[in-house]
């Protein structure tokens, strides 16, 4: 058993795709998860889980149980750590609502990532295998790295530099 970070996608988010956290815990309980703990309303998961391959679990569970069709990106605690240690702008710490990590289903391409460029307006972004760090210098709902997130494609979800912080104090916490 692993302890292992579970990032659900696209809930809670202006009223649609409802998922109470409360839900979430039992679905990932029956599951066979232990010592689950849940942070914030935005699909956040701490969990000791077995295999890596819980996430299509979890979403088969969720679209079951709850009628959800949501895709789950699942990380181990040793993963989430060795993402935030690699964090290619140590300055966007200081202001972590502005530092975000997309993190996709599957290993980014280089080539994809270059020919949609880094540098979008006054934002940044940083390729690190199956994440993408993201730096703005407002907020993240009205920049131009969002058109570019589309253009590189796969299944992602972003979540702000507390919450990354936050999901490995949770873990370490866990054990």
């Amino acid at each position: 058993m692993t302890t292992r970070i579970v990032l659900v996608r696209g809930i809670n988010v202006g009223g649609h795709n409802r998922l109470p956290m409360a839900d979430l815990r039992d679905v990932l309980t029956e599951l066979g998860c232990r010592d689950v703990q849940t942070y914030l309303q935005s699909g956040n998961a701490v969990v000791t889980a077995g295999p890596r391959n819980v996430g299509p679990r979890i979403e088969d569970a969720l679209r079951q149980r709850l009628d959800l069709d949501v895709r789950v990106i699942v990380v181990t605690v040793a993963e989430l750590r060795a993402i935030a240690q690699a964090n290619p702008f140590p300055d966007g710490e200081s202001t972590p609502k502005k530092l975000h990590v997309a993190f996709f289903d599957v290993p980014l391409d280089a080539a994809k990532i270059k020919e949609v460029g880094t540098t979008h307006g006054n934002d940044q972004l940083a390729i690190g295998g199956r994440v993408l760090y993201l730096s703005y210098s407002d907020m993240s709902h009205n920049s131009p790295l969002i058109a570019a997130l589309r253009r590189i494609g796969g299944v992602s979800t972003a979540r702000n530099w507390t919450t990354i912080t936050k999901l490995i104090e949770l873990a370490d916490a866990t054990g």
